[in-house]
This record gives C-alpha cells, structure tokens and sequence, in this order.
C-alpha cells in the first residue's frame, strides 16, 4: 500500500508533537531515510521528504550519534544521486547542514561534519561547466551558502582554507563572485579573532594562515572548536568605537600578505551589490581593527564613493567605519561633510520616512573624532552641529508624527547645548521659543478635533518638551496653562493628561510639574459651573480627581466639596440616574482621600459625602460600599485605616499600590469578596455574529408619507426619479445606522463556576472614530445548556468603513459573585455596512432603474467627492451569476434574469453610494464603479476581490 507522503509531511508540519505522538521521531526518521534511498520514488518526492530534516533537525535528530548517523546517510544518498538532479542535490545539502549545525556536530569538529565540509569546498570547485549552460551553477552556490553557514555557526572552520577560497573568487568572474567574496571574508575576519586569542600568535601564524600552510596553522582539533562555537556570539560584532576596546594581533608592521587579500577584496567591492558591500565592508573594518600593523589608511580609497553614497546600508558601514578608526582615517573637512549629509538627508523629500529617522537617529549618535561624551549609547550632539545647520530640521505641523518628535526630540538637544533651556536667555531663546510655538500649534489643531494620532503626538511631543525644558518656569506653567483650557473643551482627554502627569513624575522625579498640573486641573474642574457640567464630563473629571487625591502634596478641599455637590439633588441632576458605573468613579476618589495624608481635616465632609450615598444613591452595590467606607472612616484611626486600605504609599506623595478591598479585614472576606467585582483569567464567552443579512432601518414612517400619485410621478424619468429621491434623503429627519445581530456563547474551555451567568452588562469601546459612542447593552441571563441570547448592536457610522470594537462584560455568577471579563475583538467588516436601496416600498423596478441612472450620470459628471473606477476580473459566466446570486442579488436593482448587464447598488450610511454595472467581456468581468465617496474606492475594490477569489481564480 503507497503511503502518502504528501499528506504526512503537511500532517508533521502542521503539528510535530502530535504527529509523533503516534509513532516516535527515531521511526518516523527511519521511515524518511529508508524512502530516500528507495530507487522508485520520484525525486519530487523526495524532496518534500527532506523538509523534515531542514525545518526541525533537532526534533529527528536529538543527540549528536543520531545526528552524525543520518549526516552519513545523508552523504550517502547524495553520492548515489546522478549529477543531472540538480534541484534534490541542492536539497540535500541544505538538509546536512542543519542536521550538523542543530546537533553541534560541526562545533564538535566531528568526523562527518568533515567529511561534509571536504564535499563542499569539492562541489566549489567544480568549474567543469564554467562555460556550458550552467546547469551545476545552483548547486555551487548552495554549496557556498552551507560554507557561510557553517563558519558562522562555528567560527574558524575553513580557517584553512583562505587561500584556496580567495582563488575562487578570482576565478569566478560573475555569478557567484558575490558570494566566494563574502564568504572569504568572514572566514578572514573569524580566522584573525581566533589568532587574537591564541597565547603567542604573531605574523607568522597570520602567514601561515593566510598561505594555507597547516604545519603552522593551529590544530582544527575539538578543543579549539569548542573554544570557537563558545565565543560565536562575540562575533556578532566586534566595533566598539573609540572608548571601547577589541582584540589585537601584534604582527608587527610586516603584513603586507593581509594587506594584499585587503586590497584586492576592497578593489572589488564596487561590484557587489550595496547590502553585500556594506557586509564585506563590516567585515574587513574589524579585521583592521584587530591588526594594528594594517594602517585604517587601506580605506582611503574607497572613502569618496562611500562619503556619496545614497544607500542607506553603505552610509551606516561608513559610519561604522568612523566609529573605529576615527581621526585616524576621517579629516576634520571629512567630519564635517558627514553630519551636513546627514542633515541633508535626514530632510530630503524622496526619501521614505523609515530612512529619513534613521538619518536623525545617526546625528544623535554621530561617532565624532574627538568625543567629548564617553556614555554608554546616549543621546549626544556632535560638536559640530550648530543651531545654524539644525534649523534645516526644525519641526512642522506637516510633518509626520515619528518625524515631527524626532526633530523635536534633536532640536530640543540643540538649544539646551547652545544654552538656551537657561533662565533669562532674552533675545537669544528664539529657538526655544520657535518649539514652545510648534507645541502651541499642536494643541491648537487637537483643541479643533485632531485626530486620535495627533492627539497621542501631541502629548508625546509635551512630554519630549518638558523632559528638556521642565525647568523653564516661564514655558511649563504657560503649558499648564493651555492643557488647562484644552481640557475643559475636550474632557475625554483626561486619560492622556493623566498619562503625561504619571511619565512626567516618574521620569523627573526632582521637578514638581506633573503636581503643579494636577493641582490647576483640580481648580478648573472644582470651579467650573455645574449648570454646564454634563453626565459626560462628571466621568472624566472624576477620574482626574481620582489620580489628584493621590497626591498627598494637593489638598483636597474642594475635591470634596465638589463631589459634595454632584451628589446633592438640590444642587445637581447629574447622580438621579443611580448608574453604577458613576457611582464607583465617585467611590473610586472618596477610596484615594480615605489614605490621603491629610485627611484629619477632610474627615466630616468625607464622612457626610459617604453616608449620602450610603442611604440615598440608587445602586445597591454602590450603597454597600460607601456604607463599608463611611464604617472605617468613622471606627478606625488614621494610621490603621492607611494601613487597611493603601500598601506602599509614600510620604506625602503619590500613593504607588491600592490594595484590593479582599485584602481590608480578614474576618470580612466573605463579605468582602462579595462586593468585590474579581477579574476573570480569560474570556468567559464571546460574541459571534449569527446574521449579515443586509438590513434597511431608515425613517420607516417618513417613506409611506410618499403617496401613491407622486410615486408614479417619480417615475418618468431618471431626473424627476432623482428629485423625489432627493426629497425624502435630505429630510432632517432622515437617519440611518447599521444593525448587526449577535449571539453570545460561551467559550469552548469549560469551567464549572461560569455555566450560569446573570444580569451581563455588555461595553463596547471605539478603536478609530468612524462610528458614534456605542450604549451598554444588558443581557438578562446566558446559560450553557440553554440557546444563546442574541443582541441587537446598533453602529452609527460617520464614515462607513471597517472598524474593530473593544468588548468587555460585567456579569454575576451563580456563586453570587461579580466578574469582569474582556470579550473578544469585534470586526465590523467594510460590507455589513451595506444597505439595499432606502427608496419608498412603493417604488417598482423600472423606477429604481431609472434612480439608479440618475444617481449614475450625477456621480459620472460631478466632481468633488465623486469619482469613478474600473475593477476587472476573470470569470466564467455561470460563475459571475453565482456570485451576483450569492452576494449582491439583495441589492440588485435590473432583473436578475437579464445577464448582459448586472446594476447593483449599495446604500452606506449616513450618505453614501456605492453603483456597479457588471458585464462581461471578451477578457474579463467588468465592476464599473460610481461613487460619491472617492475614499471609498480601495474598500470596495478590496471586497469586489474577496468575493471574486472566494469563485475561482481572479486576475484584477
């Protein structure tokens, strides 16, 4: 009976250890080895059976023996292999190396891994088709590349072998010099570092070496590769700048051999292609760097193309380049032609962004000929970086965000070096003043609805100010200032100021900004007029007075009082609703002010603030708890309450850890953990959507206000049609959303306490601003054994496109318990926003077609918005009527049985279309598009793929 390799290859594949869970890898090697060497199986097979072996060598292979015994095998299906299956040859010797590499038989220097390496440097030889059609040329450079992986992975093995691999690469005159070069060259590099680590070693062991003369090479013995495979890290990279130091070789100033393979591999780099230049080039610096009878003068030559280099690679091994050698190679006049080609480039326009940051990152670290900074890799501006040469790179409002807050971050350094972050500067703080403006004009665009990116930019771009300038009193309360007034027009901010205040305490622990923000947040939320404050606003500003009264510095006073009124009736509506979630953003402050150093003072308005709520706010829970609180208020004394409730709180600062109310009395715990809400591990259930059936739920009322006479009226021709359309969808009442269904259901790893959950609280946050808020939605009850309960989300797009939906649950178990637990991501995908045609029901066919051709001729000739496109593919005509069957037919305005011309139209809400006329051609199915939302063209074309893949092979 055949075995079907196929199948068990994908089966290893998918899962290793379940696949030997039936069999053993020992038998399951055996089994591979046994078919390999069987005459009869195709090579194409044969092939696949080595995939095993390259992809988890050390999983067939577990010890060395086994290791070394398939390697054996291995060569021996490769000696019987005739030389005209190129493609297996090759296979098989990438499958030997990682059989060697993963059981260390290579760094154990083992009789098999020499007998492999012998092979290769056999096969690198083989030029016999030099001048043929090339068939062996594949199988050459596989084998080159099993060179360079075994040196890398053990240091010193070809260590020998110098001089024959530099006559490779001058006999190869194309094809694979790229790669005898490379590998010379690391076999160069590694061979010197172990010359440096040999007691005694000198020129005349570098001769040797270099000449291929084994008498005086050191022995390639298992101590020596032992020795290598252990210092294999250390040669990741061996340039350590001037402060640093690396291994030398004292030979003397006789080397003029090592000086000859520098100077030829080095005449030839321009040949190489940038990435393999700039390896070849990192190599060669450290073998210099290593031997300091070899002038870093070698170089020189190769300076001018490097200096004008436009590869990024090429302009970094420069600057490797410099780090080593310094002023030894690099003239001042060279110093300072780089940092201003780093200007250059760290703002040329045909740059990408990625290549461009580097180039700022590179003016931060720039390797200077005579450093006046010795740290360990911080940010240090060259001396040569003048504010003059930095203006080119001050940040605008048009930049992207990485680079705006690099320049920031750059020019920040450059004024404080020039003396510009110092009290009194006068006229000559113009720069610093220019920076305070840029932040000024970022928080102008998000005080008018910037995005959610240039929101964190901004406050990324306050944190890099004052981690520069917090000392400058003049610009850190003016900043104080203007996030004062930005938060009380954009409340939902709050998150963002308590981030900067929380990374600005900690970073400067000696400046007491981040205090000073807190405290003029806490006055301007205290002060403001409650008549303006919305249930909105009260939530945000609740959690700002939460992170204040962690603040033992900032008293408390009016956070009190505050909260003293919005609980109050008389004084404000804003607590009549009795939402849990407000009332334990209320608990959440009174929490903080009961460990607060100065509470004596605050302790009857705490009390009276407690017991209000404990006998007058409509929450059960939220009773519960200000009840427990306003006990430990009044029963225990400050020193013990502190130590109930806070661990870790520092003198008069901010209090670092909260302790869980499970932790406030033993003898409680059981009452404690009841009015606890616990966190789950993980989720307890999900939500799966059971329905994408397009839907239309838009002003149901307003279209039987359309009678049936000025319907026909619409009807006679495509403008009056269009006018009537018009009508009813420019109505102010006119209003659409996207209803998807729901089911929720548990996950599939059960666990006993979760099968009954009641009272579930679903919340459900915005990840982009595409859609509106979303409300709570309750769900009675979810019970294992029962059908799932489906929910109704009801989404409000701004802009109908793709969005994901934070989801988490408050939920009690059938212990009695509360849990929270995060939900799942929700994927609303860019076609459940697709709604048929919102026309009045009474409309027949004929008048959606000619609506249809109106609509079409508008978004055809109008510009704006509008635009047009083309989306072809190859698909046969039975198939293009499943698709439009399957996927479009709720939306299809012409008859379905007329198969010339398909006219589909999508409706997005709020106000958008979407119109496709579907034809086939003689090449090809044509999705001729209009829309009067150009931004949605790459959606449309993107789902037009989808379903066009999912019916065969599709070419767009």
């Amino acid at each position: 009976m055949a075995v079907n390799w196929a199948d068990r290859i994908s089966a290893f594949s998918r899962s290793p250890s379940s696949f030997l869970s039936g069999t053993t890898s020992e038998a399951f090697l055996a089994e591979l080895l046994r078919e390999l060497r069987d005459d009869r199986a195709s090579y194409s097979v044969k092939v696949l059976l080595l995939s095993p072996l390259c992809e988890y060598p050390a999983l067939l292979c577990p010890s060395d023996s086994v290791g070394e015994e398939t390697t054996l095998e291995l060569m021996s299906v490769f000696a019987q292999c005739p030389p005209k299956s190129v493609q297996f040859r090759c296979h098989l010797l990438l499958a030997l190396t990682s059989v060697l590499v993963c059981t260390s038989c290579v760094s154990s220097r083992s009789r098999a891994s020499q007998d492999f390496v012998d092979l290769l440097l056999q096969i690198s030889q083989d030029t016999s088709d030099l001048h043929s059609d090339g068939t062996l040329l594949s199988l050459r450079a596989t084998a080159c590349d099993c060179l360079r992986e075994l040196e890398a992975c053990s240091p010193g093995l070809l260590s020998q072998h110098i001089e024959l691999l530099g006559g490779l690469r001058q006999q190869e005159a194309f094809r694979l010099h790229q790669a005898y070069a490379g590998l010379q060259t690391l076999v160069l590099r590694n061979a010197v570092y172990q010359l440096t680590q040999e007691a005694g070693a000198g020129a005349e062991q570098l001769k040797a070496l270099l000449g291929g003369n084994t008498s005086v090479a050191w022995e390639a013995d298992q101590d020596s590769g032992l020795k290598s495979n252990k210092d294999s890290a250390v040669l990741s990279s061996l340039i350590l700048g001037p402060m640093g130091t690396v291994p030398t070789l004292q030979t003397g100033p006789d080397c003029k051999e090592l000086r000859s393979v520098l100077s030829s591999l080095l005449e030839e780099s321009y040949l190489l292609t940038p990435l393999c230049q700039a390896a070849l080039l990192h190599k060669l610096i450290e073998v210099v760097a290593m031997v300091p009878g070899v002038p870093p003068a070698i170089f020189r030559a190769q300076l001018l193309r490097l200096l004008g280099t436009s590869k990024v690679c090429l302009l970094h091994t420069t600057l490797l380049m410099k780090c080593a050698f310094t002023d030894s190679l690099f003239s001042g006049e060279d110093e300072a032609f780089l940092l201003k080609r780093l200007v250059v480039l760290s703002q040329h326009p045909l740059l990408s962004t990625p290549e461009k940051l580097f180039y700022t990152d590179c003016i931060l670290h720039f390797p200077e000929n005579r450093p006046i900074s010795c740290g360990d890799g911080d940010e240090a501006l060259p001396v040569l970086l003048t504010p003059r040469l930095a203006s080119a790179l001050v940040p605008t409002v048009f930049n992207d965000s990485a680079t705006m807050l690099a320049r920031l971050n750059l020019l920040s350094l450059v004024y404080l070096e020039e003396g510009e972050g110092e009290e009194g500067e006068g006229e000559e703080g113009r720069g610093l003043a220019y920076l305070f403006e840029h932040l000024t004009s970022l928080l102008h665009i998000v005080e008018n609805g910037g995005n959610r990116e240039f929101v964190v930019t901004f406050f990324r771009a306050a944190f890099l100010f004052l981690l520069h300038f917090y000392h400058m009193e003049r610009y850190a309360n003016s900043l104080i200032e203007k996030l004062c007034q930005l938060y009380l027009h954009h409340t939902q901010l709050a998150p963002h100021l308590i981030s900067l205040a929380d990374h600005t305490q900690d970073k400067l622990s000696e400046s007491n900004w981040a205090v000073g923000l807190l405290t003029a947040l806490q006055r301007v939320i205290t002060e403001a007029p409650l008549a303006q404050l919305t249930l909105q606003d009260l939530r945000w500003h609740l959690k700002v007075l939460a992170r204040v009264a962690e603040e033992g510095k900032i008293p408390q006073h009016s956070t009190l009082k505050f909260l003293s009124s919005v609980t109050t009736p008389s004084a404000s509506s804003l607590c009549v609703s009795s939402e849990w979630r407000l009332g334990n953003s209320i608990l959440g402050v009174c929490r903080r002010l009961l460990v607060h150093p100065g509470l004596d003072p605050l302790l009857m308005p705490l009390a009276d603030t407690l017991q209000h709520l404990a006998c007058r706010y409509g929450d059960t829970d939220i009773q519960d708890h200000a009840r427990l609180y306003y006990t430990l208020l009044t029963t225990l004394s400050r020193e013990k309450l502190a130590g109930v409730l806070a661990q870790g709180s520092t003198e008069g600062g901010r209090q670092i850890k909260m302790r869980s109310l499970s932790c406030i009395m033993a003898e409680g715990e059981g009452l404690t953990s009841m009015l606890t809400i616990h966190q789950t591990e993980k989720a307890i259930f999900r939500v799966v959507e059971v329905s994408s059936e397009p839907r239309q739920e838009t002003q149901t009322d307003k279209e039987s206000d359309l009678n049936q006479n000025e319907t026909d009226r619409c009807t006679d021709d495509a403008n009056t049609a269009l006018e009537a359309y018009r009508r009813q969808f420019n109505d102010p009442d006119f209003a659409s959303e996207i209803t998807l269904s729901y089911q929720l259901a548990h996950t599939e790893a059960p666990d006993s306490r979760f099968d009954q959950l009641f009272s579930i609280r679903l919340h459900f946050s915005l990840t982009d601003d595409h859609y509106e808020e979303l409300s709570d939605i309750s769900v009675p009850c979810l019970f294992r054994e029962r059908p799932s309960p489906v929910v109704k989300l009801r989404l409000k797009p701004r802009q109908p496109y793709p969005t994901t939906l934070h989801a988490s649950a408050i939920f009690t178990a059938q212990d009695g318990l509360s849990w929270h637990t995060v939900l799942p991501d929700i994927h609303v995908a860019f076609q459940q926003a697709f709604m048929p045609l919102p026309a009045p029901p009474a409309w027949e066919r004929g008048r959606k077609l000619n609506l249809f051709e109106g609509l079409w001729d508008v978004f055809c000739s109008e510009s704006g918005d509008c635009a047009t496109s083309l989306f072809c593919c190859q698909l046969k005509e039975a198939v293009l009527i499943s698709l439009v069957e399957k996927h479009l037919l709720p939306f299809l305005i012409s008859d379905s049985s007329h198969k010339e011309e398909f006219k589909v139209l999508f409706f997005l809400p709020p106000q958008s279309h979407v119109l496709l006329k579907i034809r086939s051609e003689d090449d090809a199915v044509h999705f001729d598009i209009a829309t009067d939302n150009w931004q949605l063209l790459p959606h449309i074309s993107s789902y037009l793929l989808t379903i066009a893949s999912s019916q065969g092979d599709t070419h767009s």
